[in-house]
Order: C-alpha cells, then structure tokens, then sequence
C-alpha cells in the first residue's frame, strides 16, 4: 500500500450516525468496527470506520472511548474542490442540510463558488468548485 493523507474524525457516540450519513454523500464500502468486537466490554461505539468511495475519498473516523475527553473539531476543515458543479453541488447540499451554513455557497471574489459550513454531526466543511476559464 502506498501512503496515503485523509481526515480521521472522533466523534462521541455518533460515529456509526456520522460515517452512515457520510456514505449516504459520497457512496462507497464502509466498515465499522465497534469496542466490543476488540474486547471492550461489549460496547457498540465505533473503535475505528472507514469509508472509501469511488472517487477516491476516504474518511475514517471512531468515537472517544470512555474516559478519553472528547474535543469538537476547530481549527480545521474538510475541504472539497475540483470543476464537476453538479457533483459538488450535490455533496454541499447534502453536507449542509441540517447544518449550519456559515459562507454561503456562492460565487467569490477569485471566480469560484465557494462555501463553508459544519455538518449535523459538528464537522466544518468547505466546498470550491472551479471556474471555467
């Protein structure tokens, strides 16, 4: 296997919910396994998920284990972009609903339609699609 980047989310108690939403976006296979699978007292929270589209995009993601603190993501997004509005557009609207949005997806400055928000499941996202010049 070659090396690869992608964004691994902690959640409480709601990774099952978020990565099941997530392969509803994006499609794909996804795996899930739980704490008690590995011997951790029975319990059904996700230990580790991961979800690879077609595309090419993966998420993982697990929730905090009991007595582990769990932190909200801040100072970081997940970030889409690429020139397929359709797809893009897609995936935004389904990313924002039951968000919030907090840049609306819209044409800026630099030619591009760009637009920020956090998901139902508190993860910041931005989505850029390409201007065709």
């Amino acid at each position: 296997m070659s090396t690869r980047l992608n964004p691994y989310l902690s959640f409480k108690d709601t990774a099952r919910s978020a990565m099941t939403f997530y392969q509803e976006v994006f499609g794909g296979e996804l795996a899930l396994n739980t704490f008690g699978e590995f011997g951790g007292g029975g319990s059904n929270l996700i230990m580790h998920s991961m979800l690879e589209s077609s595309k090419g995009f993966t998420l993982m993601a697990g929730d905090a284990p009991e007595g582990m603190e769990y932190v909200a993501p801040r100072g970081m997004s997940v970030s889409l972009s690429g020139d397929d509005a359709d797809e893009l557009r897609g995936y935004w609207n389904k990313l924002s609903d039951g968000g919030t949005v907090t840049v609306p997806l819209e044409r800026q400055v630099w030619g591009d339609e760009f637009g920020m928000c956090i998901d139902k499941f508190g993860v910041p996202w931005m989505v850029n699609i390409s201007s065709a010049t």
